[in-house]
C-alpha cells in the first residue's frame, strides 16, 4: 500500500504544480490587461491582496484553530519579512516590470527563478549537489537548459509562424526611449525573481533531511495562516508606500466592469489560491522542484498572448518552448535519481547493520544456552 500511496502523492504535487503554473501564466495577461486601461501599479497590488486577506483570512481562522502556534514577536518578525520579501518586493517588482516590458518577456524573465533558487539553495546546503553523479549534472544541464530556451524566446524570435512581419530588433532600435524603458523593465523584473526566488528559499529544509522542513513552517504549520499573515503584512507596507506616491482619490477608484474581474482575478486567483498552492508545494516538494515548473508558464504566456491580446507567434518560441521542456525533465529525473540513489544508500545501510548484529545475537543465544 505505501507504493501506491507514494504514487499518488506525486501526482497531486504534479497536478498540483501545472495548475500553479496555469494560474500564473493567467495572471501575466491579466495584469498586462489591467496596466492598458489605466489601472494604477499601486493600487492594483494593494486591491489585490486586500481581496486575497479577506478570502484567506475566514478559512484560515476556522479551519486550523488547533493546528495554530501562539504567536510570538520572534514569528511576527518572520512573517513581517516573508512579507517584505515575496509580497511587496515580488509585486511591486513584477508590476513595474511588466509596465515597462511585456508579458511573455515577464514569464521568460521568470524563468531564472529555478537557476537562482538553485544558487540560493546550495550555497545555503538547503540542496544537495553532486557535481560528479548524474543526478547531480542531470539538475545543472537541466537549470542550464531551461533558461537557455527561455533566452532564445526573448532574444530570437525567428520568423513568424501565421505570417506577418514584426522583428524584436526594429522594435528596440525604433527609439532610444523604447530602449531606456526595455532595460528599466529588465531591471525590475530581474529584481522581482531574486525576491521570488529569496522567498521560496526561506521557506527551504534547514538540512539535509527531508522531514526536517523550512524555519517558518516548522514553527508555524498552519499554512493558510501563515500565508493570511504575509499578506496581512504585505497589505500594510504597500499601503505605507502608497501614502507617499499614490495620493490622488481618482486613482482608487473602480471606473468599470472589467476593472472588477481584472482585480478579482489577481486578488482570488493569484494571490489567495495561488499563494497558499505554492506554500503546499514548497513544503511537499522543496523550493528548487517547484521552481523547475517554472518554465511551463513561458509556453502557456505566449499562446495566452496570441489568443487574448493577439501577441504574434514565433518559431524562436517553439524553439525555446522545447528546449525548456527538455531541461524541465533533465531536472525533475535528477531529483527523481537523487531520491532513489539516498534510497538504496539507506537500504544498503541497514541490511549491512542487520549482518553485523545477526552473528552477536546468534552468540548470546548459545550463551545464554551453555549458561542454561
Amino acid at each position: 500500500m505505501e507504493p501506491k500511496s507514494g504514487i499518488s502523492g506525486k501526482v497531486k504535487l504534479l497536478i498540483a504544480l501545472l495548475v500553479l503554473q496555469l494560474c500564473f501564466a493567467g495572471f501575466h495577461i491579466v495584469s498586462r490587461l489591467a496596466l492598458n486601461i489605466g489601472v494604477s501599479k499601486i493600487v492594483y497590488p494593494v486591491y489585490r491582496n486586500i481581496i486575497a486577506l479577506l478570502l484567506l483570512g475566514p478559512f484560515a481562522y476556522f479551519l486550523e484553530k488547533k493546528e495554530r502556534p501562539p504567536l510570538t514577536f520572534s514569528l511576527l518578525a518572520q512573517f513581517f519579512f516573508l512579507a517584505l520579501i515575496g509580497i511587496t518586493a515580488n509585486q511591486g517588482f513584477y508590476i513595474l516590470g511588466l509596465y515597462y516590458a511585456s508579458p511573455t518577456f515577464a514569464s521568460a524573465m521568470q524563468n531564472s527563478v529555478p537557476a537562482i533558487t538553485f544558487i540560493m539553495a546550495s550555497s545555503l546546503r538547503l540542496e544537495r549537489l553532486h557535481f560528479l553523479r548524474r543526478d547531480g549534472m542531470a539538475k545543472i544541464l537541466g537549470t542550464i537548459a531551461s533558461v537557455g530556451g527561455a533566452t532564445i524566446i526573448t532574444l530570437y524570435k525567428g520568423p513568424p509562424l501565421l505570417g506577418g512581419s514584426n522583428s524584436f530588433e526594429e522594435e528596440m532600435a525604433a527609439s532610444p526611449e523604447n530602449m531606456l524603458d526595455w532595460t528599466r523593465g529588465c531591471v525590475y523584473l530581474l529584481g522581482h525573481c531574486l525576491s521570488w526566488a529569496g522567498w521560496m528559499v526561506l521557506q527551504e529544509v534547514k538540512g539535509s533531511s527531508q522531514k526536517c522542513r523550512a524555519p517558518v513552517l516548522k514553527k508555524y504549520p498552519a499554512k493558510l495562516s501563515l500565508t493570511s499573515f504575509t499578506c496581512f503584512f504585505g497589505l500594510i507596507q504597500f499601503l505605507v508606500i502608497a501614502a507617499f506616491t499614490e495620493r490622488e482619490p481618482k486613482h482608487w477608484k473602480i471606473q468599470s466592469g472589467e476593472e472588477i474581474y481584472l482585480i478579482l482575478y489577481a486578488g482570488v486567483i493569484s494571490s489567495g489560491i495561488v499563494l497558499s498552492l505554492q506554500t503546499w508545494c514548497i513544503q511537499k516538494g522543496g523550493p528548487v522542484y517547484v521552481a523547475t515548473f517554472q518554465p511551463v508558464q513561458t509556453v502557456l504566456v505566449a499562446v495566452m498572448a496570441f489568443v487574448v491580446l493577439g501577441d504574434q507567434l514565433y518559431s524562436g518560441g517553439i524553439l525555446g518552448g522545447l528546449l525548456i521542456m527538455v531541461g524541465l525533465y533533465l531536472v525533475l529525473w535528477g531529483k527523481n535519481e537523487e531520491k532513489r540513489i539516498v534510497s538504496q544508500h539507506n537500504t544498503e545501510e541497514t541490511t549491512l547493520t542487520k549482518h553485523l548484529l545477526a552473528p552477536n545475537s546468534r552468540e548470546k543465544s548459545s550463551t545464554g544456552a551453555d549458561s542454561c
